[in-house]
């Protein structure tokens, strides 16, 4: 299961989207405000997600149910997620969102067909599902989110009280592995470099591991574009449409704004439109981006399968 953050650094910036919906929707009657239930399931709308869901996942895992009142598995599915998060007793907390009363949230989550379930931990958005799935893969999943979960940092509620931590830590530095808190600490204070090397690290120990990956590829991705000018990159790829490292540039500047099928069709339109080396460059650049995305993210997967149609 690999995250994509959208709290920070805006590879898919949810937060930095909702902000934009809740600015263009001034001027219009805003929806009421969520209603807590008993703190284990919580109504949430486009108004309260970045506090209910985003800030809320940084201590403890957020499990977000899309449903709508005329969809039929989604009246099978929701009973069992309220079930399991009864029973989870606080490990995690089940947000729903009607999709009907939230248009713009659904748009942002990418939201084709519902039911949809997808878990955000520490401010990252984690691989989801499709559909009513039956109770035990529903439990099979959510051991799969609380695995990424202590992977991450996050404790069980209570274990990292520091008036527990017979040790006088905090607990959760303790379970989070060094070259991920290095990294987490280097990208708060800014120093990409110094998240780099420490992703890098955490892959030589570990080559297949999906949260460094895709944490390394994040942090090129911020360092690259940071090195751009951005409206100067943009005239250049206007101007210079088989230019590839013009195109790279701007679909780095795309997918780092939220403009991720933008970023792919236009790598895809330079392999469309090149061969040899500079096909090959386009493609390789395109394939690192992937990485930044969850891999069954369906415009990963859609990119995926039209570059196949132009290589074969």
């Amino acid at each position: 299961m690999q995250p994509r953050d959208f709290s920070l650094y805006g590879a898919v910036d949810l937060g930095a989207r909702q902000a934009a919906v809740q600015r263009r929707q001034q001027a219009a009657e805003s929806a009421g405000s969520a209603a807590p239930g008993d703190g284990s399931v919580i109504e949430v709308s486009e108004q309260t997600f970045n506090t209910d869901v985003v800030e809320r996942s940084r201590t403890t895992p957020v499990i977000i149910d899309l449903w709508a009142e005329w969809c039929g598995p989604c009246k099978q599915l929701s009973p069992v997620l309220e079930k399991l998060a009864a029973e989870a007793d606080g490990k995690w907390i089940l947000a729903k969102v009607d999709v009907d009363a939230n248009p713009q949230l659904a748009a942002a989550l990418q939201v084709q067909s519902i039911p949809m379930v997808v878990a955000v931990i520490g401010g990252q958005l984690v691989d989801g599902f499709l559909g009513a799935m039956p109770e035990a893969q529903v439990r099979q999943w959510l051991g799969q989110v609380l695995g990424v979960a202590e992977k991450m940092g996050l404790a069980e509620p209570g274990s990292g009280d520091i008036e527990e931590d017979e040790d006088g830590g905090d607990g959760q530095a303790d379970q989070l592995p060094p070259a991920f808190a290095e990294a987490r600490a280097a990208m708060e204070r800014g120093d990409m470099d110094a998240a780099a090397t420490a992703f890098e690290q955490e892959l030589a120990a570990s080559p297949g591991d999906p949260i460094a990956k895709a944490g390394l590829a994040q942090v090129n991705l911020i360092r690259r574009v940071s090195s751009y000018d951005q409206a100067r990159s943009r005239r250049d790829a206007a101007e210079h449409p088989d230019d590839v490292q013009a195109q790279i540039a701007v679909a780095d500047i795309d997918l780092a704004t939220g403009r991720i099928e933008e970023a792919f069709d236009r790598l895809l339109g330079v392999v469309r439109r090149t061969s040899g080396e500079d096909r090959d460059r386009a493609r390789a650049h395109l394939v690192g981006l992937f990485d930044i995305l969850p891999p069954r993210d369906p415009r990963v997967t859609k990119a995926r399968s039209t570059l196949s149609s132009l290589l074969f």
